[in-house]
């Protein structure tokens, strides 16, 4: 996989947030494997979220359109 090339002296915005993130998901892998469906992943997230208190909203809904018409889907 290619990626963009980054500067030497480039830092990366919220460093210190991603590596809490990439921690916390590390930690879910390590714990849980492959092989079961997103939302098995997304609630043990939830909860490394919580237990390293890292804010976040699950399940938040997005309001969506098509055409400029409000859509019952979210």
């Amino acid at each position: 996989m290619d990626h963009e090339p980054h500067e030497p002296h480039e830092r990366m915005l919220y460093a210190a947030e991603v590596f809490q993130i990439q921690g916390a998901i590390f930690e879910v892998n390590r714990h849980m494997g492959s092989g079961f469906l997103e939302s098995v992943y997304q609630e043990c997230l939830a909860l490394e979220f919580a237990a390293r208190q890292i804010p976040f909203v699950a399940q938040q809904s997005l309001a969506l359109s098509y055409k400029g018409q409000p859509l019952k889907q979210a």
